[in-house]
């Protein structure tokens, strides 16, 4: 049996939030078996904690947001992400906002952090959900959904849906290790269309959006250079790894169309519930 993972020094990064455009310095700890992936808040007094478990979402507008009495954190997904390719069970995530940075808009500089953190096992044997039956979650009106499958291993297909011209339909297929999530998945970064982002400053969210940190695109091209020409479904598997994370650590095939926060979470709480 796998033992449980912590990572073996602690590490930090300092940048802006994706949503909120607020300054916040993350660090982050080795922690005790059967922690799991805990975040605290240190902007707050009472340094409130709250776990990273698919229970706790509250939100999936444009994000993935946990919350556990009364205080959250949110966008989420790419660190998580991270953990889940990095197979790491107990972290400590100290923030002093509600997000953590967006760094570049894709998980690479959390993957290479925890990298630099490296690995340290522990004394308990590690709780992997290995998916034994179908599980999935539909949204027939607009013809999505997304599940998981038994499979001996970690495995994400995932069809994007795009009606724009210029991404159209994108297909990827990955078996989920550290090395190919750190050359395929890890940089692929946030994307958005032009016309959008006026709509979504007034909502309050992509404050801290910039060509630094979001690809966009409009009826014309994209605004910045791509790193791989499927961009849109790669970083959708970046999210739809962090977002199943919040069950825990998975064994099995997920298969996705054109799926969002809300399915993957909706998924993510379906499998805790049979076999968290």
């Amino acid at each position: 049996m796998q033992k449980q993972i912590t990572i073996a020094a602690e590490v930090s990064y300092t940048g802006v939030g994706l949503h909120s455009g607020r300054d916040v310095h993350m660090v982050l700890k080795p922690a005790p078996v059967d922690t799991g992936i805990l975040f605290v808040r240190t902007d707050v007094a009472e340094r409130p904690s709250i776990h990273a478990a698919a229970s706790n979402v509250t939100s999936t507008l444009r994000a993935t947001t946990v919350e556990e009495n009364g205080y959250k954190v949110f966008t989420i997904e790419h660190l998580m992400s991270a953990f889940h390719a990095q197979g790491i069970d107990n972290c400590i995530v100290e923030m002093d906002s509600e997000e953590p940075p967006v760094a570049d808009g894709s998980s690479l500089v959390f993957f290479e952090l925890l990298e630099k953190a490296g690995r340290q096992e522990q004394e308990k044997e590690c709780h992997e959900i290995v998916i034994d039956k179908v599980y999935r979650i539909d949204d027939e009106e607009n013809s999505r959904f997304v599940m998981v499958v038994p499979y001996d291993g970690f495995r994400v297909s995932f069809t994007s849906l795009n009606p724009h011209k210029l991404i159209g339909v994108q297909y990827q297929n990955f078996e989920i290790t550290p090395e190919t999530y750190h050359k395929e998945i890890a940089p692929a970064r946030t994307i958005a269309y032009e016309k959008e982002i006026e709509a979504l400053r007034k909502m309050g969210l992509g404050l801290g959006g910039t060509l630094e940190s979001v690809i966009v695109y409009n009826d014309e091209g994209w605004l910045n250079p791509l790193h791989y020409e499927d961009e849109l479904v790669r970083h959708k598997i970046l999210d739809v790894i962090g977002d199943l994370r919040l069950a825990g650590k998975i064994r099995g095939h997920v298969i996705a169309a054109a799926s969002g926060h809300a399915l993957n979470t909706q998924l993510a709480k379906v499998i805790a519930g049979a076999l968290g």
